[in-house]
């Protein structure tokens, strides 16, 4: 293993402990715990020692009840204290997992979109669960054992110098064995957890792929085919597992085959010493339970340190989260965005998602306040980026995008986005109150305020009729309500944030005509007095926009009125032409 490696696997566990540092008191407590625990282990066998010295060689009565009193006083503490430091190691270590995952909760609301573009919602979902659990184990459970097993450790090795030095140097023989051993296997530990927690982020991921699509499955008759498709992740998860079963297994009966040399040599060496006179039958076996002290922790620290190793690999995969940087990040000391007009200027602007497969090429228009502009076009063609691209969920790689004259990436993300609503095609309503879903827009809004929104979005009556009434469970996604039922919802939301620039993203496409009429109503109420951006799929719901862009391959190719732009006989005649021809409904 290269230098390198070993200050990043050490680097890793120092900063996993450092989230122990705001629980310092608690933490001291529980290792002065831990301490007299390790100490109650070395006590016994200087009281054995003294019984079979002084009580069975002496025969002193005396002694005898000193020795049984010490005993019941060792364990009581022992009782005592062993309680105590797994009560508040349990505890610290629950707090810390809590707060850890916290962190990484917060961090991944303030990565970019394009972050989330990269990756599977069930791998992510695996970091905050999977990752995160895996953690707990290193932070508490194989860090008390290296605490208190180091200490019975030192305290043993110390007590075995005292009572014969020579026979404690034969002993440190089989230190390099041991020590060789553990890192042997924790190399393999190390990677064969990394495995295991990608192979359980793909279970992970799999599952929230399935149940979010099994609608999609059973439609299709492909049950069994997905079930097919999981037992290879499955089994390909349990394969992983077992290698790193497997491995760990190995280390101990190996580091106990060791440790046998180490009490072969106190038999024989620690035999003739007492036949000779030169140890005495209790020094012996006071020194042999030193020993056994001693190949303990060995063991047990070599299994933390294969569980640490394990960890470690989790780790590595949440800290990387936690260091990847934003893509869209505020500059420093940004002021707020101050609208005063709401004019929208799109200043010669280029985007790519991919490096050398632009997107957006010179798209250079200005929407004035009040406004409702337009944006049509062939798949593809660019409409949906340049929603995505006002409110900075991606950043121009090429212009610059500026509401009145300011620039938007030089002010905060809070202050532009608080001045943006945006009804998408695809609603999403969290699966809470309609109340609550509604409130998303603006979270201290009155009652009069949440009723004024729901009957602007021509939504009072369908609520009104349901069960409780705005105290009705959405479901997950909204589920329970129909696509206009939810699209209108969403509208409220959008009118309670009363924003000055509203994106509508084809917002009715995916209605049929009767909910469609409901739904066009309600935005056409909420366009009034702002400058909208609409994205249209159903060409007939934009004839009265004020301009209409019409994106081909990442240009404008086309610009103005309808009528201006039927008159060309061009590209917006022709998708005009075609969406005319679309039956109702579709």
């Amino acid at each position: 293993m290269t230098v390198e490696k070993k200050k990043n696997k050490l680097g890793s566990y120092k900063r996993l402990l450092s989230y122990l540092w705001p629980y310092w008191k608690i933490l001291l407590v529980s290792v002065v715990c831990m301490l007299f625990v390790a100490g109650s282990n070395l006590i016994l066998p200087w009281v054995i020692k003294d019984v079979v010295d002084k009580v069975l060689t002496d025969k002193n009565l005396h002694m005898l009840y000193l020795v049984i009193v010490a005993i019941l006083v060792i364990f009581l503490i022992r009782g005592i204290t062993t309680f105590g430091h797994r009560y508040l190691m349990g505890y610290m270590g629950q707090r810390v997992i809590t707060d850890l995952r916290g962190t990484l909760y917060r961090h991944l609301q303030k990565l970019s979109v394009s972050y989330y573009d990269r990756r599977r919602t069930g791998e992510i979902m695996s970091n905050l669960t999977n990752d995160i659990s895996a953690l707990q184990t290193a932070i508490v459970d194989n860090f008390v054992s290296l605490v208190q097993e180091g200490s019975i450790f030192i305290g043993s090795f110390v007590s075995m110098i005292y009572l014969q030095w020579k026979l404690t140097v034969l002993c440190l023989i089989i230190v390099p064995l041991v020590t060789g051993t553990i890192r042997f296997f924790g190399r393999k530990l190390h990677n064969s957890g990394r495995t295991v927690q990608e192979r359980l982020a793909d279970v992970t991921a799999m599952l929230q792929e399935t149940i979010q699509g099994v609608r999609i499955i059973r439609s299709f008759n492909r049950t069994n085919f997905e079930i097919k498709r999981f037992d290879k992740v499955n089994e390909s998860n349990f394969k992983a597992t077992v290698r790193t079963i497997r491995q760990q297994s190995q280390m101990t009966p190996f580091v106990e085959f060791f440790s046998a040399f180490a009490v072969t040599a106190i038999i024989w060496y620690g035999g003739v010493s007492v036949i000779d006179g030169i140890m005495t039958s209790g020094e012996l076996i006071a020194f042999l339970m030193y020993a056994i002290n001693l190949a303990n922790p060995v063991k047990r620290v070599a299994e933390a340190v294969g569980n640490i190793q394990k960890s470690l690999a989790a780790a590595d995969r949440v800290f990387a989260i936690l260091d990847t940087k934003p893509e869209v990040m505020e500059k420093p000391n940004a002021p707020d965005l101050k609208i005063t007009k709401g004019v929208v200027q799109f200043d010669h602007v280029a985007f790519y998602y991919v490096k050398g497969h632009p997107v957006l090429n010179d798209f250079n228009f200005t929407a004035n306040p009040g406004e409702t502009i337009a944006l049509v076009g062939p798949s593809g063609a660019g409409k949906t980026t340049v929603a995505n691209i006002l409110p900075r969920f991606y950043d121009v790689t090429g212009g610059a995008v500026r509401i009145d004259g300011v620039d938007i990436r030089d002010v905060t993300l809070s202050s532009l986005r608080d001045f943006i609503g945006m009804v998408p095609q695809d609603t999403m309503l969290f699966n809470t109150t309609i109340r609550n879903n509604i409130l998303y827009g603006r979270l201290d809004a009155t009652e009069e305020e949440i009723w004024e929104a729901i009957r602007a979005a021509n939504a009072e009556d369908f609520i009104k009729n349901l069960p409780q009434g705005l105290e009705t469970m959405a479901g997950d996604r909204g589920v329970v309500l129909s696509g206009g039922q939810r699209q209108r919802i969403s509208i409220a939301r959008a009118i309670l944030k009363n924003p000055k620039i509203l994106v509508l993203d084809e917002a009715t496409s995916a209605l049929d005509t009767e909910s469609e009429k409901v739904v066009q109503d309600a935005l056409d109420k909420l366009m009034v007095g702002r400058t909208a951006f609409v994205i249209a799929h159903r060409l007939s719901t934009i004839k009265n926009a004020d301009h209409i862009l019409v994106l081909n391959e990442g240009r404008i190719s086309e610009q103005g009125t309808h009528d201006e732009l039927m008159a060309l006989h061009g590209l917006y005649y022709e998708l005009y032409t075609m969406s005319a021809k679309q039956p109702e409904g579709e």
